[in-house]
Formats: C-alpha cells, structure tokens, sequence
C-alpha cells in the first residue's frame, strides 16, 4: 500500500512539472509571431500594391500527461492569433482526433482541455486541427492549422516475462559460467521517454547455484562442480525492474526450474566384493547359474555396463552375458559339469561401463572386478554307458543262444550302484534277442535271416538296482553277416519262341540269374546244362560269362504239328564258399514265322486250319454270321411291334389350353408363324404346374350287363364294350379339369386380348368402333356392343 501512495505523489509531481513547463511553453511561444506561408504580393484594381497579411496564428506542440485523475479537465495548451483583439469577434474551432469528446477548446479563449484519462499505452498522440474565424460570419480569418497533442508517458506499467515458467537443462559438473537460460521481459511503458521501460534484471532464489546478467538476462553457472546425483533439480526466481532498477520501479518475476543433466561421471561399483553361487552336476549348459550386479548412479548410457570373466579355474566351464535390462550379469553354465571330477570353481568378474567420457578419464578407472565363487552340488545321476552307440556282427543262420556282444554302463555318482540289464521290446518286436539282465551279454533266441531283415536296431536300457527311476538308454545295431543259403534262379520267368524255319546255330534267347544272398556269395554265376542233356539234339546254352547265358538252335526243322514244345533244364551256379546250384526249366515254344523272323502264330490249331482255308475265308465266313445274327434281331423287333395294340392310351393331357400372347399374327391362315412353345405361360416353364382335375368323389360301378360273356370269343363286341365302359366312367381319366385363363402377358401395351373376365368388371370403354372392323369381329361388336343396344333388347 505505502509502495502505491508512493507511486501516486511520484505521478502527481511529475504531472505537475509537465503542466507547468507547457504553459510557460505555451505563454512563451504565443508572443512570437511566425511568418506567413504565403509570402507573395498582388496587385489591386485600382493599381494599388495589396500585401498579403501574414499568418498570426502562434502556437507549439502539445503535451499531456497520461493517467491524469484529477478533479479537473486538465490544461493541453492555448491557441491564440495575433489579429485578436480580444474584442470577442473571434471564434476558435477545433477538429480532428477526439476534438468534441476528449479534447475541448473554449471558443473566445482558445484554451484547450482534456476532458478524459489518457493511456499512452493505448494511443501515443492526438492529430488535431485549429482555425479561427469571424463569430458573426463564421468566415475563416487564419487558415486551418494541424497540430500534434502528445500522451507524455508515466511509469504506470510493470514488467512482465514472455513466460511464467521456463524449463531449461545444463550437464552436471559446467565449469562457472556456463549459461543455461536467456529470460526476456517486456514493459508497456515509452522507452524513449525517461526510465519506465529500462529492464534490470536480478536473482531473488537460487544462490548462490547460480547467477543472473543484469541487462540480457542470462543465467549462468555461479558454483563448480554441481553433481546430479547429489541435487538434480534446482528452482530459480528471476526479476526485472524497470526505472533502471531504482527505487520506485515497477518489476515482475518469473520461475525457471534448472535440470542438471547427467554425465559419465560415476565408475561402476559392487556393493561387495564375494560372491557365493552354487550349481548341480546335472545342470545342462545354458543354464543359468547366478547374477551380479555393480551398481552405477549415472543414469541412461552414461550408467550401461558390461560384464567379463577375466579370469579364474572356471573360463572354461561358465559364461557371462549382461541383462542390459536390469544391468546384471548372468552367470551361466557353458559345459556339463562332474561332482566326481571337480567340486568347485572360481572366477574374477569385470564390470566396465560401456560409454566413458574423456572429460572425466581422470576420475577412472570406470569399471570394478569382484571373485565369484561357484560349488558344485553332487546330483543322483543315472548310469553312463561307456560308448554312446554299439555295432555287433552275427551269422544268420546262427543257432539260438549265440552270443551277439556286450554293452557295459557304470553309475557315475560316488555310491557307484550295481546295474540291471533290459531290451527296449517296442525295438525288438520279434524277440530276436535277449540281454542278460547282470552282464549286459546279448544273445539270440531265434534263427535270423539275413534276406528277411539285414540289420537289426535295439535300445538297451540299464537301470541303477536301488534307483529304478535313474536309467540310461543306448543305441545297438547289429549286422545279420551273410552266408552263402540261397542257391541261384532264374532272374524272371521266361518264355522262349523258335521260329520254325530257324537257322543253326541261331541265338533266340538270353537269359540271367538273381541270387538273394550278398553280392559275396551271388555273382558270378555259372550256367550249364545237366550231364544227362549235355549232347542235346535241339538246343544248347553258351555262358556269356557276364552272369548272363544265351540258347542256341542245335538243329533246323522244327515242326508245330510233331512237337509245339519244348523244355530245356539249366544248371545255374552261383560263387559262394561253398556254391550253391539250381537247376532250372526254360520253356521253348515252336512258333510260324515269316520270311523275316516275325512271330506269326504259335498255335497248332491255327496250323491246321490254314492247311484247308485262307485268313480271308474265315473272315468272310465271320462277317455272313454277324449279318445273320443283325437281319433276326430285326426280324424279331419288327414282329413284336406288330403285337401291340391299336390303340395306344397315352399318359397326355389331351385338354384344350388357351394361350394368351401380345403379338400380332398373320390372321387365321397363319399357322407356321410362331412356335407354340414360345406362347406358353413363362411362369410354368421353370416350375412345375399343377394339375387341375378334379377326381370324383363316388366311384363307378360297371353295369353287369355291359359285360361280355366270360368265354366270348368275338373281339369286336369285346372292344365296343370296353369303349363303353370307359365312356360311361367318370373316375377314369381324363378328369374333368378347371384351367385358369387368366393369365396377363407382360410388357404389351394393348394388355390383355382375352375377353374371359369382361364380364366380371365394370368397364365404361366404347367398343362401337368394332362394328367398322370387317366380318371378322362382327362377333365380338355383337357382344361388345353400345349399353343402349342391350338395353333395348331386354
């Protein structure tokens, strides 16, 4: 309040000293005389040199002060011409900006008065115009005048920041001085007049953090080494005050809140300097075993850190990776590890930070090391067998009970437990094997055949005797070794042809063999024939020594009619220790061939019949046959045909129909013009449209007397009576049926030419026209006729 009242006098006297340096202006500048614009000369009429009066008018520019509340119009000015003689003939006019409203001029005086509060602030000036004239006449004596009437300007307005708050950033650690902020205030006030727009700027809170330019308004680092992680954010209060910062000044104030931004500043530390893990033997690498966790106050990448094992008995058996989520480091197992073997670990642990800066490399290192102790824990582990897959060989053939081989397994842990034996039978469906249980012995229980099945897959399983849930599995293959049991065959069944007329010495056939036992004891083979057929007169047999044999023709002359044919016996050995032999039988049939060698026939039968008739006659006598067999197929059909009845009672219906269509025919000669099928109602192509007989109700009995006699043989009395009955029964078809005509084509603009339904409407049309229509439709103006004519008929 005293701040207020002080401001107030401090206006008051300014306001008084403006006033009265404008009067005394005014006073002094109205006794001078200024010169006239106008400074030529005229001549009058009669000869008589005029001279231009100069211009009285003395006036200066006008001040006034704002925000005036004073119980009086306060003075502007005074205008005032030298040719008043103050005799009142005198009239002063003021126009111009707010001339009548805000400024007032007293006609006869010419003082000017301000009859509102001005605000600079709102309007810097006024444009006036003065001018004097003859108060009776109202003709002007002086030539209108501008003026300028000035708002002098008070300290009336305090001021003020483009924001209320401002947010700003500076990284920790700034060296003094860093600036951090421009904050800019304005003020309303005329700064070309005195003080009351002169800014000075000044910290009210945040010392002595930092520090404020009086004239930009820069804030500033006023303290060293300013740390994030003690104080992250720092509150500022900025004021600026105008009058050059003075007492009486006005001022205004704003809030900047100050964020220390983090750097790398902070090595990376373990809150301790052991750490205790522990893991099973029967752990799977991969598997993770623990965490550490070195601890970074700086925040985002300034704070990442990376883990190592540096070094330690156990690089080779862990690993660890970094969860960058939580910045730990993840102990994890890299390698099966054994209780029996090793029963504990150690390693050296690094923790670095991943992004360092070089402003603050002196206050490295930035990483930290930490020993990390892991135990292995003794598991109950299941037996181990001592190869991880066995491959056995046995004889096929071998008798039951042969020893096929030995698996072993041994328990791993300490307690070293005895072990059981077992098959896995969805292995051995068969039961081909047996293990013993103590052991690990297998044997076979029936004869293997090495064609059946040449390899043999089992699992083995060995179990611990106290422990019958710790169990280990393992793959034995067993090889069935060939052995020479299969004697050789034929490789297909063949047939042979000779031609009749073949030559001596002439090749028909090769023939080869296919030996189910190992390429060891198959090929080669040898073919020959038995000692008793060695000297066979007919045939003979070269082995090409390719495991392949060709027959010969021994002789020429063979005959169908004397022996059609023939077979050979062949010995075919094959090259096991010790060979094996088979005898097998070639069947060789005697064939008629032509001049070529192409086969012809291989029949006697056929033979025999060419001897007497030609291929031509016997198709000859076919073709007669099937010619025969088409003419009494017809002759039958025709003959049954004939046997129907006369008449022939179809399943029609026989009704008329009426069929309504909009085109116009040719007359009622024109009966090819259309197809009937086009005609038909459009709605029953598609569907089905029912019947509409109607069934009597009673049924007929047949008079007796109609009847012919049971044993008449007259079919004519026969017919006539059965025509009768059929008249005379009404429950026989065809019904007597109700057909709906009604039916209106579609898209004709005559409609409908059906009179069917004329009866059943009232229809007001004129039809007289139909009596100029020819003899064709005398018919239909006779029923379509005027109203008067049936009126006069009846």
């Amino acid at each position: 309040k005293k701040m207020k009242e002080h401001h107030c006098l401090h206006a008051a006297l300014l306001c008084l000293g403006v006033l009265c340096y404008s009067q005394a202006l005014g006073t002094e500048g109205l006794s001078h005389d200024r010169p006239s614009l106008h400074g030529h000369s005229e001549k009058g009429k009669e000869g008589q040199v005029l001279h231009r009066s100069k211009r009285g008018w003395v006036w200066n520019q006008f001040f006034v002060i704002e925000e005036y509340t004073g119980p009086d119009p306060v003075l502007v000015g005074r205008l005032h011409s030298d040719i008043d003689s103050g005799d009142g003939n005198i009239k002063y006019i003021l126009s111009g900006e707010g001339a009548g409203i805000i400024f007032v001029i007293d006609d006869k005086s010419g003082n000017i008065h301000a009859t509102k509060t001005l605000d600079r602030e709102e309007r810097a000036q006024y444009t006036l115009t003065a001018q004097a004239v003859d108060r009776n006449t109202n003709r002007p004596l002086e030539p209108p005048s501008e003026f300028i009437v000035k708002v002098q300007d008070i300290n009336d307005n305090p001021p003020e920041f483009l924001h209320e708050n401002y947010h700003a950033n500076v990284p920790e650690r700034s060296n003094v001085g860093t600036s951090v902020i421009q904050v800019t205030a304005s003020d309303a006030d005329d700064p070309t007049y005195g003080n009351s727009a002169k800014l000075v700027y000044s910290i009210l809170e945040g010392q002595p953090y930092f520090s404020v330019e009086a004239q930009t308004g820069i804030i500033r680092t006023a303290l060293p080494n300013m740390d994030r992680e003690a104080k992250e954010e720092y509150h500022v209060v900025i004021q600026a005050k105008d009058m050059g910062g003075h007492m009486g000044g006005l001022s205004g104030t704003t809030k900047v809140t100050i964020t220390l931004t983090d750097v790398n500043d902070n090595p990376p530390k373990f809150p301790q300097s052991v750490y205790q893990m522990s893991v099973s033997e029967a752990a799977v690498p991969g598997e993770e075993v623990g965490r550490v966790k070195a601890k970074d106050p700086d925040i985002g990448e300034n704070g990442l850190v990376a883990y190592s094992i540096i070094d330690g008995d156990g690089m080779d058996m862990f690993e660890i990776t970094t969860d960058y989520e939580t910045q730990e480091g993840v102990v994890k197992l890299k390698k099966t590890l054994d209780y029996e073997t090793k029963k504990s670990y150690s390693l050296k642990v690094e923790a670095a930070n991943v992004h360092i800066d070089p402003k603050f490399i002196s206050n490295g290192p930035f990483k930290d090391t930490v020993t990390v102790k892991i135990a292995v824990e003794d598991a109950d582990e299941p037996p181990v067998f001592l190869k991880p897959s066995y491959i056995f060989e046995v004889q096929e053939n071998a008798a039951s009970g042969t020893v096929v081989g030995k698996v072993h397994a041994k328990d791993p842990d300490a307690a070293n437990s005895a072990i059981r034996y077992s098959i896995d039978r969805h292995t051995d469906l068969e039961r081909y094997f047996v293990i013993n249980a103590e052991d690990g012995n297998i044997k076979t229980i029936k004869t293997l055949d090495r064609e059946e099945m040449a390899w043999h897959n089992i699992s083995v399983f060995a179990v611990e005797v106290h422990k019958q849930h710790q169990e280990a599995k393992v793959p034995v293959a067993i090889k069935v070794v060939d052995v020479n049991d299969n004697a050789p065959k034929f490789a297909a069944a063949y047939e042979a042809f000779v031609c009749e007329n073949a030559r001596s010495n002439q090749q028909f056939i090769t023939i080869s063999a296919d030996d189910k036992d190992d390429s060891a004891n198959g090929p080669r083979f040898i073919f020959s024939l038995p000692p008793e057929i060695i000297h066979n007169p007919n045939f003979t047999l070269r082995d090409n020594r390719d495991n392949t044999a060709s027959v010969l023709v021994r002789r020429e002359g063979f005959s169908r009619q004397k022996q059609d044919l023939y077979l050979l016996p062949i010995v075919i050995s094959d090259g096991g220790v010790p060979p094996l032999s088979s005898t097998n039988t070639l069947s060789i049939r005697v064939c008629g061939c032509d001049g070529s060698g192409s086969l012809l026939s291989c029949n006697a039968e056929a033979y025999v019949l060419n001897a007497g008739l030609s291929t031509g006659a016997l198709i000859a006598i076919l073709a007669c046959i099937v010619i025969l067999l088409v003419i009494v197929v017809l002759f039958v059909t025709l003959k049954r045909q004939k046997k129907e009845p006369l008449i022939v009672f179809e399943e029609e219906d026989v009704r008329e129909n009426i069929i309504t269509y909009d085109d116009e025919g040719g007359g009622e000669e024109d009966t090819e013009a259309f197809d009937i099928a086009t005609l038909q109602n459009p709605d029953g192509i598609n569907g089905f449209m029912p019947r509409k007989d109607i069934k009597p109700e009673y049924q007929y009995l047949p008079r007796p007397g109609l009847r012919p006699a049971p044993n008449s043989v007259d079919v004519d009395d026969f017919i006539n009576t059965r025509i009768q009955e059929a008249d005379n029964d009404p429950t026989a078809p065809p019904y007597d049926s109700i057909q709906i005509y009604g039916y209106e084509g579609r898209g004709s603009v005559a409609g409908s030419l059906s009179s069917l339904e004329s009866a059943t409407t009232d229809s007001d049309l004129d039809y007289d026209y139909l009596q100029n229509w020819g003899p064709r439709f005398k018919k239909l103006a006779d029923l379509y006729g005027s109203k008067d004519t049936f009126d006069d008929d009846s």
